[in-house]
């Protein structure tokens, strides 16, 4: 048993069948707040945060010529400290052109797709989260302020679903563990509640830099849940779910969790 399986089969010991209860606005905290004092000096300090090596990467991307249009990033955006500052904390965005949400990756991929004529990069490929933290990191300390709309409010309520449904062969949801218990352990890991406020983050456990799409499967995985596809309009409703719960805290990517 992997141990993404044993904490979900712990979690099952103690929530039972409690009812989630979502986390009230005034009680919302940023993941950074349940990790160690260490870590957390860690991502806090830019000279220490391993994840500035995927910006560092982010940036020699974004100036660099791509594509059959041999246009970079900054041809058509210019500098990103600031045309790029803010941006990242209103994603998962409504794109009128497909009718639905685009997280930050398929944004950037989109650009690259039909801007620069060039081959969109696979999901959690070192330069497409490199290239997405370093648009990101512009954002840090910006408020996350996801819409809130008519054209949103479907997928928010989609992915809310999503989280607040049972399901698998441990018959849990992701609100039982980050509503109903967050705060306590598992395995000796505080639970967090789930608000991605700093993707693309460094994760110790995995060693390297990762998105809120490997997450979000990872947990499917921890579930026993069949995790949905890497493109699967599922998993972007869930994450501006997410995002939209976490709308006041401030960017931190590249956050840095155990």
């Amino acid at each position: 048993m992997n141990r993404a399986a044993a904490v979900c089969l712990a979690t099952f010991a103690f929530t039972g069948a409690l009812a989630a209860a979502e986390i009230a606005p005034d009680q919302r905290r940023s993941g950074s707040e349940f990790i160690a004092s260490e870590t957390r000096a860690m991502q806090d300090d830019p000279g220490a945060n391993p994840g500035m090596l995927a910006v560092l990467d982010g940036e020699s991307l974004w100036n660099h010529p791509d594509g059959g249009s041999g246009k970079s990033c900054a041809d058509c955006h210019g500098d990103a400290p600031t045309t790029m500052k803010g941006i990242a904390a209103h994603y998962p965005k409504f794109d009128a052109t497909l009718g639905r949400p685009l997280d930050l990756e398929q944004r950037i991929n989109f650009c690259r797709t039909e801007r620069q004529q060039s081959a969109a990069l696979p999901f959690d490929s070192k330069d497409l989260l490199a290239l997405t933290a370093y648009v990101a990191y512009q954002s840090q300390g910006e408020p996350i302020a996801v819409a809130d709309d008519q054209k949103t409010r479907p997928f928010i309520d989609a992915g809310r679903q999503i989280f607040e449904r049972r399901q698998g062969q441990l018959n849990l949801s992701c609100a039982q563990c980050h509503d109903d218990n967050w705060g306590r352990h598992l395995a000796g890991a505080p639970i967090p509640q789930a608000h991605p406020t700093g993707y693309p983050i460094y994760r110790l456990e995995w060693q390297g830099v990762g998105s809120v799409r490997r997450r979000l499967r990872g947990c499917m995985v921890g579930m026993r849940v069949e995790p949905y596809r890497e493109e699967a309009p599922e998993i972007v409703d869930l994450e501006l779910y997410l995002v939209w719960r976490a709308n006041g805290m401030p960017v931190e990517t590249p956050a840095v969790r155990p």
